[in-house]
């Protein structure tokens, strides 16, 4: 999930200058349109599709093991925090011993 904030960022980063030179090329009531299409095309919509494919390939691990009930299982990292370990689908990182409930 950081790598997908991370390239958002650089995009964004990237995007905005580029809007800003679009500014002095397009008509102004034109400007905006074109803006919100940039940042959708280059921003947003690739970032909700990596989101997709993260979430479709861990949705194993989210909805079928043990560590997603866990108290020390991060969603949004996948990660086992007291292990410092990312569970896969048939090596959970305590075995089972250091479950706690939510």
């Amino acid at each position: 999930m950081g790598g997908i904030v991370y390239w958002t960022m650089i995009r964004i980063v990237i995007v905005i200058p580029v809007i800003w030179f679009l500014l002095d090329l397009v008509n102004y009531k034109y400007w905006q349109i074109w803006s919100f299409v940039i940042i959708y095309v280059v921003v947003i919509h690739p970032a909700y599709v990596h989101y997709k494919k993260f979430t479709e390939k861990n949705r194993e691990i989210l909805e079928d093991t043990i560590c997603a009930s866990c108290r020390h299982f991060d969603e949004t990292a996948v990660l086992c925090m007291k292990y410092d370990k990312h569970p896969k689908p048939g090596d959970i990182p305590c075995q089972g011993f250091d479950w706690e409930p939510m």
